[in-house]
């Protein structure tokens, strides 16, 4: 009795360790050559920092990394297997939405043992969704293409995911962002929705989404007064339920936004006029006030002046150099014997 108990255990013992170390594989697998070739042809680190985009409409998950030149540039694109709900963020445990906003995945989160092959979790409930007291947990990108909630990918997609969050972990990145939106940010999407309950969330993430299209770097994301803030930096901490504080933006990226919200908001205009059978309405140009309220932008540093090269007349006499007193004198001697010059007193 003793023995067949003890070769059952051994048995389940053995199954375990074949287990784990099946997981294990599967946790190491490589980047594929074929990315890495194209790495190296859009000039990245193969363990460079690397960014998750997901667009739910277009069942899509984009990876971008970061180049040598401090910009990100996308690397692949793959199809969502499956996700669940509808269009719209996630508010409660049990409502099989998958999120949408603004998330970072840490090393903490990826799950080489996940039971959906691998998986990482998105960080959900994030500070803005905790200030709106929406719940949930276990939201993830995972393998095995079903989803409750979570972003599903085939085992062979996930596989490559991982290893590119893996080593771009190794290279030392703290955290990678992911970007979840309900759709492609484009003002003819935004036309198409306007009357959804979300669009007012919607407009907030597309904020987010359009300061990364024009810096091609992920934003530095903060929460204060229940909603999202951008590329913003302060000297106090973010409250993200209380007023924010005073906050501050480069001049060169403000004024860069404020340009594509002002181009934004042309475009999306025309396209309203034109579903609802009308003249666009002729806008008058959107100021930093308008679109960065309560933001000090940053003058950048003065130039130092350029030093005009000094130039030398032929013709002026050569300027005589006077004899030297005895406190030159001895500063020279000083010089001479240990390679400083004394102060004269």
């Amino acid at each position: 009795m003793l023995l067949a108990s003890l070769a059952v255990t051994g048995l389940v013992l053995s199954g375990c360790q074949d287990n784990l170390a099946g997981l294990d594989t599967k946790a190491s697998v490589p980047v594929p050559q074929k990315l890495v070739r194209q790495m190296k042809a859009k000039n990245m680190a193969t363990n460079a920092p690397i960014m998750v985009r997901i667009f739910k409409q277009e069942n899509t998950l984009e990876i971008w990394k970061k180049t040598r030149n401090g910009r990100y540039a996308m690397l692949a694109d793959y199809e969502i297997c499956k996700w669940s709900g509808k269009l719209g963020p996630k508010f409660k445990e049990g409502d099989r939405q998958a999120p949408e906003g603004f998330y970072n995945v840490t090393p903490a989160l990826m799950n080489p043992r996940s039971q959906y092959h691998l998986a990482f979790n998105m960080g959900f409930p994030n500070a803005y969704d905790r200030s709106h007291g929406r719940t949930g947990t276990h939201l993830m990108v995972h393998g095995a293409c079903s989803s409750a909630g979570c972003y599903a990918m085939t085992d062979q997609q996930v596989e490559v995911i991982y290893a590119l969050a893996r080593d771009a972990f190794k290279g030392g990145q703290k955290g990678f962002q992911i970007q979840a939106f309900p759709f492609r940010m484009t003002e003819e999407n935004m036309v198409a929705n306007r009357d959804n309950q979300h669009f007012a969330y919607w407009q907030m993430l597309k904020k987010g989404h359009d300061h990364f299209e024009i810096t091609k770097v992920p934003p530095k994301v903060d929460v204060c007064e229940k909603r999202y803030e951008f590329n913003t930096d302060s000297a106090a901490r973010y409250p993200s339920s209380g007023a924010c504080p005073i906050r501050k933006m480069p001049r060169s990226t403000a004024l860069a936004f404020v340009q594509n919200q002002s181009k934004n908001a042309e475009a999306f205009e025309e396209l309203l006029a034109k579903a609802e059978k009308r003249k666009p309405v002729a806008l008058s140009p959107l100021t930093l006030e308008d679109v960065l309220p309560g933001v000090t932008v940053e003058q950048p540093a003065p130039k130092p002046a350029p030093v005009e090269p000094t130039t030398i007349d032929p013709t002026e006499p050569a300027e005589t150099v006077p004899v030297a007193t005895s406190t030159t004198q001895a500063a020279a001697s000083d010089i001479q014997t240990t390679g400083s010059v004394k102060t004269a007193e």
